[in-house]
């Protein structure tokens, strides 16, 4: 149970927050009560807070937290009772499971509208989180937890990566060097391209693109003579960053767009799409194949989430958080753990 000064944050409103006592939510049927180690902090939480998440991808007053893993405490009715004890991550969308894009492996785009935990139902900045069973994906009992926390974004950079189609021998590149690029990286890394390249804004990457597998790091402002890629990969969602993109591909490339930029964002027009023959895939959020694919790859060593984590703080320091989470290359992932930082507040070396 929750000690007597466990709390959770709750936004009430775009731009209120607040630390609230914890009540834990005992799980009914088919449901199981998790105790949360750790849970990341991404844009989407600040675009939370800052009331700019698009219409109808919120709804007020949530709990955020997305981005967490934790230790199964209790199960409801329906459950099997092997699951307590059990490390775990879990699946933010909360589908119909009827619809026929659920029936089709297409959960995110369940037609029965768009539920997901962090911002539309209470989420992981909490010392429990209470959520249906089928959502969870049991981990290896030696799983490093605050690693763990970062498979949401390796889930959806798993989907980017398995929609990338990606084949040995390609010619691979990863536009963004935030968590979602540098996952994906991994993932593209391991299916053994001729040459994966990562572009990103600041030359302070390149060593961390490199130990993400990637042969060579370029600058978004130095790429005169780059291209030919068979398959591009967008992750970092800026202004101009389908635009580059697109640019780097071959007559007949693969373009994934995972970023979700601004409001009038400069792209491919639909002549070049046309002309070049580009075939454009797009990303939102993450089916259960992909989590699926992102948990096989950290249990297997292929995907090492841990080294992009450079700050670890407790909940109580949130504002801090949301401001660590900036176009800053010394700061890279940060996490929050509810329950407390099992040490004293250790900020790792990006």
């Amino acid at each position: 149970m929750s000690g007597p000064g466990s709390q959770a944050l709750v936004i009430d409103r775009p731009g209120t927050y607040r630390l609230v006592p914890h009540r834990e939510r005992p799980p009914g049927p088919g449901e199981a009560l998790v105790r949360v180690h750790a849970v990341g902090v991404c844009g989407s939480d600040r675009e939370l807070l800052n009331g700019t998440r698009p219409a109808g991808y919120a709804r007020y007053p949530v709990v955020p937290g997305h981005e967490w893993s934790g230790t199964v405490e209790a199960v409801g009715p329906d459950v099997p009772a092997a699951l307590t004890g059990r490390k775990v991550v879990g699946e933010g969308f909360r589908n119909c499971q009827v619809c026929e894009r659920c029936h089709t492996g297409e959960p995110t785009l369940c037609t029965a509208g768009y539920e997901e935990t962090g911002f539309t139902v209470p989420g992981a900045m909490a010392p429990t989180l209470t959520l249906p069973s089928r959502l969870l994906h049991p981990l290896p009992e030696d799983a490093d937890l605050t690693a763990a926390a970062l498979l949401e974004p390796a889930a959806c950079a798993a989907a980017a990566a398995l929609r990338a189609g990606a084949r040995p021998g390609d010619r691979v590149a990863v536009v963004g060097t935030g968590a979602l690029g540098l996952l994906t990286a991994q993932l593209l890394a391991a299916v053994s391209p001729r040459l994966l390249t990562v572009i990103g804004r600041h030359p302070e990457r390149a060593g961390q693109a490199r130990a993400c597998g990637a042969h060579e790091y370029r600058t978004s402002d130095r790429l005169d003579g780059t291209g030919g890629f068979d398959v591009v990969v967008e992750a970092a969602g800026a202004p101009d960053s389908a635009r580059t993109a697109a640019a780097l591909l071959r007559r007949g490339g693969r373009l994934v767009l995972t970023g979700i930029p601004a409001p009038g964002a400069a792209g491919p027009g639909p002549a070049e799409l046309v002309v070049r023959q580009l075939d454009v895939r797009t990303v939102f959020g993450a089916p259960p194949a992909a989590w699926a694919h992102a948990v096989r790859a950290f249990a297997a060593g292929l995907l090492d989430p841990l080294p992009l984590i450079t700050h670890r703080l407790p909940l109580t320091a949130f504002e801090e958080a949301i401001a660590l989470v900036r176009d800053d290359p010394a700061v890279g992932k940060v996490v929050l753990h509810p329950d407390g930082v099992p040490t004293c507040r250790p900020v790792l070396e990006p």
